[in-house]
């Protein structure tokens, strides 16, 4: 099969759907892959790099998008990405298609098959595709959250971490996943009173095992989130529900209640953020004030450490993606858990999530979906 990897073009995205390491893993299996120029300098590799690895340097994404059999990138197509994709071509990325009508649109008429690394699965129903990226996100929240409480980036003019006889930032925790368990360790380490808001019981267990009781952890409700918004110096929305939009925990008119210079972190802001005052923001103007409440919302956060995103992500992604090139489309019907991700296929949405988001009917090719 003939893989494509094009330069990423986002804002601020300097991440790289194939590492050389990885490019050298397809080839072994008889693929041949075709790199962007320059498509990794953002993240340290160069194209010597690759053409070392056995990749060939394609001068453009055009020559790319209309020569491979499979596109692999790290975010969403833009619009100018998903109008050179065809039928039957194979899409293997992040798409976060939820709160994105536009994009989900572009990919129907163009009926490829468009696979999202945010909802494959495994045998035990996580998302070990999203894993990595959650786990940079988690922690570069912590960073970022800790920089903008300074005075001069908008916040109070707290210092995270305290000093004797001074009290350091309490943060607060909405969700206790992959990323707020990252974020939660992160802030603990670095000297912050921590709260998780959780609703799994045996979620919170955990928590509470791996962090030796250092982390305060309470049942997700609305009088808990009430209680502990107003105490928080900082809150990091890490809440995922799969495939749809993210919910609305922190309401407009609870800012009023808050802190002033306190900081929202909003880690869910791909799946549409899960703070109503919520708006996608870049690294370059990565912060927004309302009602006293500093907002950071940089849609792609793992995107400031390019280098190790892109070998976390490719240690995962790689499994499933040789999967692909090796057997195509038939790898789906042979893997339940990889055709799980399949969200469009020939015009047609297969992710039920978020169908139901876009209020589009959906189907099941392959058969992977619990009935009833």
């Amino acid at each position: 099969m003939r893989v494509g990897v094009p330069k990423e073009i986002k804002k601020n995205e300097h991440r790289i759907g194939l590492t050389p390491t990885a490019v050298r893993e397809y080839v072994a299996h008889g693929h041949e892959v075709m790199v962007e120029t320059n498509g990794g300098m953002g993240a340290g590799f160069t194209d010597d790099d690759y053409t070392r690895a056995g990749a060939t340097i394609a001068p453009d994404a055009k020559s790319i998008f209309a020569a491979a059999d499979m596109i692999v990138k790290v975010k969403e197509p833009q619009k100018v990405e998903w109008e050179m994709l065809r039928e039957d071509q194979i899409l293997y990325t992040y798409l976060h298609l939820a709160p994105d009508p536009e994009q989900t649109k572009g990919l129907m008429a163009s009926k490829c098959a468009a696979i999202a690394y945010e909802t494959v699965t495994d045998a035990k129903g996580g998302l070990p595709l999203l894993a990595p990226m959650s786990e940079v996100a988690g922690r570069i929240a912590v960073f970022s959250a800790a920089e903008t409480l300074l005075k001069h980036n908008g916040g109070m003019g707290l210092l995270f971490c305290g000093v004797p006889g001074v009290a350091p930032a309490r943060v607060l925790v909405l969700g206790g996943g992959v990323v707020g368990l990252n974020a939660a360790r992160m802030a603990m380490g670095l000297g912050a009173e921590v709260v998780v808001l959780e609703r799994s019981i045996p979620r919170m267990a955990y928590i509470d095992e791996v962090t030796g009781g250092r982390v305060i952890t309470r049942y997700s409700s609305i009088n808990a989130i009430d209680e502990e918004m107003v105490k928080a110096d900082v809150i990091i929305g890490a809440v995922l529900v799969p495939g749809a939009s993210a919910p609305k925990l922190i309401k407009r008119e609870d800012l009023k209640a808050m802190k002033n210079g306190s900081v929202l972190v909003d880690v869910a802001i791909d799946q549409g953020g899960c703070f109503e005052t919520s708006k996608p923001t870049t690294h370059e103007d990565p912060t927004y004030v309302i009602d006293g409440v500093v907002h950071y919302c940089v849609a792609n956060m793992p995107g400031a450490a390019p280098r190790t995103s892109s070998e976390a992500l490719n240690n995962a992604t790689l499994p499933f993606g040789l999967a692909l090139a090796d057997h195509g489309l038939e790898a789906l019907r042979k893997d339940p858990h990889l055709a799980r991700g399949l969200n469009v296929l020939k015009g047609e949405i297969t992710y039920p999530a978020v169908a139901e988001a876009m209020g589009l009917g959906w189907t099941d090719p392959f058969g992977v979906w619990p009935k009833g």
